[in-house]
């Protein structure tokens, strides 16, 4: 009698991890996220570790999240993931302000994103 069962957003052999309102731009973030596009995920692991950029231990983080996701909740193969997406999106902007010479208003605008990251099993070349 319940309700049905909602429809898989990614494919059977795809699992997902959203981080939202991360501190930092979009356009920042999306540096990292494209440094670990495409890649195996222990590959994406060990760059993200030695990244130099603030934000890369929130994207290891949302990593490691997606992997568990696969792991635990579809029964995927850990060693054979890749990264198949990461985007990032806008979230909301702070507006802050310091006051300037010549009574005028200085604008600093504090900008907050999210992170999507898709992992995927490729199918194996028979």
């Amino acid at each position: 009698m319940g309700k049905e069962k909602n429809p898989r957003r990614v494919a059977e052999n795809e699992a997902m991890a959203k981080t939202r309102m991360l501190r930092t731009s979009p356009q920042k973030l999306n540096l990292v996220a494209q440094m670990i596009r495409g890649k195996s995920v222990d590959k994406a692991l060990a760059d993200l570790t030695f990244s130099k950029k603030r934000i890369a231990g929130d994207v290891k983080k949302c990593l490691q999240s997606a992997i568990a996701n696969a792991e635990n909740n579809h029964g995927l193969d850990v060693d054979e993931l890749v990264i198949a997406e990461a985007w990032v999106g806008k979230n909301l902007v702070m507006k802050r302000g310091r006051p300037r010479a010549r009574g005028r208003f200085g604008k600093i605008m504090k900008p907050f994103s999210e992170l999507t990251i898709k992992v995927r099993q490729p199918e194996e070349q028979a």
